[in-house]
Parts: C-alpha cells; structure tokens; sequence
C-alpha cells in the first residue's frame, strides 16, 4: 500500500491530482487544506482509502500537529506533494501590499518548509520516499508584479535541488514541477474574488489544465526507484519562455 499526501487538495491541481492518483491500486490518500466541506466532498467521490487533514498550512503549530497527530497506520508516508501555493496581487513591487507578501512567504515557502521537515525523516529512516514540489515557470522567467511570488518559487526550485544534493546516497527522490499558465482558482485568489479580472488571463487561449500537471505528477511518481525527475517544466502552446509571453486567438 502506497501512502499518498498531497496538500491544497480542496481544489484545482491538489483536487486534480488526487482524483488521478485514487486510480492508482493500492494508493491510499492523506488530503489536507483548509476548506474541510470541499475536502470530505472530494473524498466521496474517490475510489480510494482516505484520511482528511484541515489545517492553513501558514500555521506552523496546527500543521505539525495534524501530522503528529496522524493514526500510526497513516504514519509512514511514502510520497509527499507540496502543492498549495498561491499568489496574491500584480502590482508593482513599489505600490504592492507587504502583508501579501507575508501570505506567499509564510504559504509557499515557510508552510512547505514546515511540512516537508516533518516528514522527511521517517522517509529517510524508512529508506524509501518521493517528494514533490510545484514550483512555477514564475520562478525562472519574471514578469512585471511576480517579484514575490516568483522569488517564492524560486525558493522552491532551488530547494528541491539542494535537497536532492543532501539526500545523494539515500533512496529518497525529489521532484520540482514547473507549470505555466494553469486553468484554476489560482487567479482568482491573486485578484482576490475579481472574476472579471482573473478570467482575462486566460481570455483567447488554451492554457493548461490541472489535469495536465495531475498526469505529470503521476508519471513522475510512476518512474523506477533508481530514476529520478529532477525537474520538469511545462506550458501550453499558446506560451512562451520569453516573458513568459502569450498568444490569443483574435
């Protein structure tokens, strides 16, 4: 039985990526975020064994007590996926809301920090383990009013690296994923509800999908135990690297 973790799971990719993985025989889930409604309805409909966390991921004391807290049958976890993320505003660094930045700072790196701390060791101990980190095409090619957000996933890409650099000799494998352009709620909480707003950014083209970074997810896990996915980046069509830029059907 493989124990799966995959946290921001109540929507877009982490939701995405749970349903694929329910597929998966002999996978069982630990989904977290923290909407718990949108959790338990996502578990109804899975064809998997289960067990819901709901915590903010910010909150360092609740995230390492839900953990902790775990059932010693859910204990060891076999694979981790880092996903919730977020971003907020796209103003310029010098009118930007420092208290968004807190947000993103204490959500995609220190909150992923946290968690991943926590769980390594029994992985490590265990001698088996895939982590896997979705980062951001934000954190190599920068565009106006990313500076936080893209320093973030930055972190995050440099992380998965180094980490992959301490874990060299153990079977513990490390996996960086880059999307672009994604199909979810994430702009929706970048402009802070503003639907109008949000669905501009994909007004006119084809971006890509949650699923498309579920199926990812999946084949990097899918892989041998003596290979692992160092980093894998991934847009749509309609984008570019340079910028990133896009292209939009007239």
């Amino acid at each position: 039985m493989k124990t799966i973790l995959i946290t921001g799971a109540s929507a877009g990719i982490g939701k995405a990526t749970a349903e694929l993985l329910a597929q998966e025989k002999g996978t069982r889930l630990i989904l977290t975020a923290r909407r718990e409604e949108k959790l338990k309805e996502l578990a109804a409909t899975l064809p998997c064994e289960t067990h819901l966390l709901t915590f903010d991921i910010r909150d360092k004391a609740a995230t390492l007590a839900a953990i902790r807290g775990l059932p010693d049958d859910w204990k060891d976890i076999d694979v981790l996926v880092n996903n919730a993320g977020l971003a907020l505003g796209l103003e310029s660094f010098d009118t930007a809301n420092p208290e968004d930045w807190q947000v993103m700072i204490e959500t995609n790196i220190l909150g992923l920090l946290t968690l991943t701390r926590e769980i390594l060791p029994a992985m490590k101990a265990r001698g088996v383990g895939h982590i896997v980190n979705l980062s951001s095409i934000a954190g190599t090619y920068h565009y106006a009013g990313a500076h936080v957000y893209g320093a973030s996933k930055a972190f995050v890409t440099y992380l998965s690296l180094a980490m992959r650099s301490d874990l060299l000799g153990t079977a513990i494998r490390v996996t960086n994923i880059e999307p672009g352009m994604v199909d979810t709620e994430f702009s929706i909480v970048r402009f802070k509800g503003d639907e109008s707003r949000a669905d501009a950014v994909y007004a006119n083209s084809e971006p890509l999908h949650a699923e498309d970074i579920a199926e990812t997810i999946r084949w990097a896990i899918a892989q041998p135990a003596h290979v692992n996915i160092n980093r894998i980046e991934l847009m749509a069509t309609c984008q570019a690297p340079s910028g990133p830029k896009v292209w939009r059907q007239e």
